[in-house]
């Protein structure tokens, strides 16, 4: 043990005369060892805000959808397989679900399911009140939206169902909407009447509810938002009357505590499947938030990794340099090598000194990429999701372990240079 501090010691002795040159050895460790931490904790903390972001939308949620269904393959009589050419038919309204369908597959599971929300994209429009106005995306919504889909108000109610069942033109609007058309008095907003540009036709809905737009935190989202629209939510029936069409792309279903949502993603494809046993081209499918939650996540996670190991080839390149300095060193200190030799040095014991040598550089270097590498990560994540960073320990203790084990790499065939020295011709060495 006294041997070993002794020959930490002593590196330590040798970086302090060669500050300079030890520091450049040290470049190529600082740099992969920060390299991988930043790009772990940006990783890590972009797969948490991207998690929670999902997650936030209900784990619990089922999404049930139209998708063309995969070209059959046929085996040929020789054996080789092919598959029919993809059919390039569009997509009728005879190919969508009904309200009906919905209705009886909701009627089926009512045990499993709590809320089914039905949503029709009416596209862009724009509110106007005087000679103020505002770009909104119109969305007619049915009564179980707001359970699928997190919608809160901040003030007034949901739509109630006689003005679903009747198709009245009630809306809800967000706050940013609010703050633009009535100056943020939620009071005055509720009740009033404001004229919507739907196409090239004009309505009037009577503001009925209000809810708080947030577009997200940090640079990415702003960037991933919408810009300055925000959806303004009237009754389905409204919707479906307005663009006379009442057919269904896709709904969201809010499952029951204690449903497993992936289990019944497939139930729902099983209910669904005998209405389309006859279309050659399209088909339901469904798939729960939860699997696409450990989806992103495994995929984040190979992502962070596959780029890690890329930075991690800098470390590669230091502990060549950490090699190339020890052979520099043990040739210096040729004199010093063959004085201790003659002296009875074991080459067991000059082999420690220059592999512990090789280690602290490494270990020395690693600690500062690690301080660098989680500054560096931790401003980036701020900058750009403004949420907190999340260092993982595991990559900062596995940085620290690798550092030590390119030490020693690279350190034992200088060490082992240094230990097989013939001590006469190590005393003659000028």
């Amino acid at each position: 043990m006294n041997l070993f501090l002794e020959n930490i010691r002593l590196a330590l002795f040798s970086l302090k005369a060669n500050k300079m040159r030890a520091l450049l050895t040290m470049l190529g460790i600082i740099i992969g060892i920060s390299s991988v931490i930043a790009i772990m904790t940006v990783g890590n903390s972009l797969s948490s805000y991207m998690t929670s972001e999902l997650s936030s939308m209900g784990t619990n949620n089922v999404y049930v959808s139209i998708s063309r269904r995969e070209a059959e393959k046929e085996t040929s009589e020789d054996g080789n397989v092919f598959a029919e050419e993809e059919s390039t038919v569009s997509i009728t309204e005879y190919d969508l679900m009904t309200r009906e369908m919905i209705e009886n597959y909701a009627e089926t599971y009512s045990d499993k399911i709590r809320a089914i929300g039905i949503s029709r994209n009416l596209g862009s429009g724009q509110i106007e009140k005087g000679t103020t106005n505002i770009g909104v995306d119109v969305l007619g919504i049915t009564l179980g939206y707001c359970a699928t889909d997190n919608v809160e108000l901040s003030a007034g109610r949901f739509f109630n169902k006689r003005e679903t069942d009747g198709a009245k033109k009630v809306c809800i609007v967000s706050n940013k909407v609010v703050d633009k058309m009535f100056g943020g008095d939620n009071e005055a907003a509720i009740g009033s009447i404001v004229q919507t540009a739907i196409g090239t036709d004009y309505y009037d809905f009577t503001i009925v509810g209000i809810y708080d737009y947030e577009a997200g935190a940090g640079a990415l989202a702003s960037y991933m938002s919408m810009g300055s629209t925000t959806n303004m939510y009237i009754p389905y029936s409204t919707a479906c009357e307005i663009s006379h069409a009442d057919y269904v792309v896709y709904f969201t279903v809010l499952t029951n505590a204690g449903v497993d949502p992936d289990e019944f993603a497939n139930t729902t494809k099983q209910f669904f499947a005998p209405y389309y046993r006859n279309n050659r081209n399209w088909t339901i499918d469904s798939y729960s938030m939860a699997s696409y939650v450990e989806m992103m996540s495994s995929m984040m996670g190979t992502l962070t990794t596959a780029i890690s190991v890329i930075a991690g080839i800098a470390l590669l390149v230091g502990g060549i340099g950490v090699m190339n300095i020890m052979l520099v060193s043990i040739t210096e200190r040729t004199r010093e090598i063959g004085t201790r030799k003659a002296l009875g040095a074991p080459n067991s014991s000059i082999r420690l000194q220059f592999i512990v040598e090789a280690v602290v550089i490494c270990l020395i270097g690693g600690i500062i990429g690690i301080i660098i590498g989680v500054g560096g990560g931790s401003l980036a994540a701020n900058l750009l999701l403004k949420s907190p960073a999340t260092p993982s320990i595991g990559s900062i203790i596995g940085s620290l372990l690798f550092s030590m084990a390119i030490g020693i790499f690279f350190g034992y065939y200088p060490a082992n240079k240094a230990a097989k020295m013939d001590p006469i011709e190590a005393l003659r060495y000028e």
